[in-house]
């Protein structure tokens, strides 16, 4: 196992991601957040709470729940619960920041533009990760990222939040390993 960002390195990583946001928007006006469940509900919080305490300004956030939009959902290997979205703003004539906290195939952000549609119709969707390990099969790429990983399609990449895991970082996992908090620290 190695880490890929410790709890500090995390730490900086999303107020530059917040920022990257808002000088993209060039601004706050019709800027909001939403994070795909669950740990980019997170960056999305976190993202929100630093434009806050550097801007000085609230931006929404909501909470986006793809499990319904998903490719692989009649295929019976989906084994995702839905939970509901949590979007309590318009997002007609909006600028979208979506927060995942790992670009992959792809397949996540189209299921997250199929269900933000289902919403409303946003003026731009951008998306920001945590990380981007490649291995792209549709055409999507992130406009915020805090560390690209070259991995191979046998590793993974776990990431764990303070909010759901107890501890923070991301980590790459070789073929057969499995996450070990003592490794972690």
């Amino acid at each position: 196992m190695i880490t890929i960002l410790d709890k500090e390195q995390v730490r900086r990583t999303v107020p530059r991601l917040a920022m990257q946001a808002v000088e993209k928007n060039e601004g706050l006006e019709d800027l909001v957040l939403i994070g795909i469940r669950t740990r980019g509900v997170i960056l999305a919080q976190r993202m929100q709470e630093a434009i806050r305490k550097i801007e000085g300004a609230e931006v929404p956030c909501g909470v986006l729940d793809i499990a319904l939009y998903r490719d692989d959902l009649l295929s019976g290997t989906c084994d995702a619960v839905f939970k509901g979205s949590e979007i309590d703003f318009d997002l007609d004539g909006k600028n979208v920041v979506l927060c995942d906290d790992v670009m992959y195939t792809g397949r996540t952000v189209r299921a997250a533009l199929s269900a933000i549609s289902s919403l409303g119709r946003p003026k731009s969707v951008r998306l920001y990760c945590l990380v981007d390990r490649g291995h792209r099969e549709l055409p999507f790429r992130a406009e915020g990222v805090g560390k690209s990983v070259p991995t191979s399609r046998e590793e993974q990449i776990v990431v764990h939040l303070e909010e759901t895991d107890g501890d923070e970082g991301v980590y790459l996992l070789k073929k057969g390993e499995t996450f070990s908090k003592e490794q972690a620290k």
